[in-house]
């Protein structure tokens, strides 16, 4: 056992120093990982357009509310909180946007859907990033879904709802 003891410890600091080792390629240029591929969306202009006028038309009816326009990757492109808006309202507009996603669906309708489909209903309670109130409505071009805009913190989440169409018919026409 004594004389296999070096041999080991031989052996473990060896392998440390290969780990430990640059893998530097012939040339001299480290390996670059492949970029990601960018998820389709809305260009950040047209989701800046679509969150501002959201937020515009909800402070126009007294409502400090927060916006969120996401890629169909469910990476945020836009979050836009009026002065005054609650945090909850402006979490809540990402996880309308992010519950609207992932269900394909207006949350307005997965609240209806949640009342009679007690499965639809057990995914979205099963997750407290999924808000089925009304507010999140999805992008499309033609029948492709591009992302969707989420708003939070009106009074009553038609009004959330309202502001999120305002801002989708606002760049309807220039999504690509």
């Amino acid at each position: 056992m004594n004389k296999l003891l070096p041999t080991c410890l031989a052996l473990l600091a060896a392998s440390a120093a290969i780990a430990k080792a640059p893998t530097t390629p012939p040339g001299g240029a480290a390996a670059q990982p492949a970029p990601q591929p960018a998820a389709r969306g809305p260009a950040l202009d047209l989701a800046l357009d679509a969150a501002r006028e959201a937020l515009d038309v909800c402070t126009a009816k007294g409502f400090n509310v927060g916006v969120s326009v996401i890629d169909s990757g469910g990476v945020a492109k836009v979050v836009l909180a009026k002065d005054g808006a609650s945090p909850r309202g402006v979490a809540s507009s990402t996880n309308k946007a992010v519950t609207s996603l992932t269900f394909k669906a207006a949350t307005s309708q997965l609240g209806e859907q949640i009342k009679t489909d007690m499965q639809l209903a057990e995914k979205i309670n099963a997750n407290a990033n999924f808000n089925a109130r009304a507010g999140g409505v999805l992008l499309k071009v033609g029948n492709e879904i591009i992302g969707a805009i989420g708003v939070g913190g009106a009074r009553g989440s038609e009004n959330d709802e309202a502001c999120a169409l305002a801002g989708l018919e606002k760049i309807k026409g220039k999504l690509k």
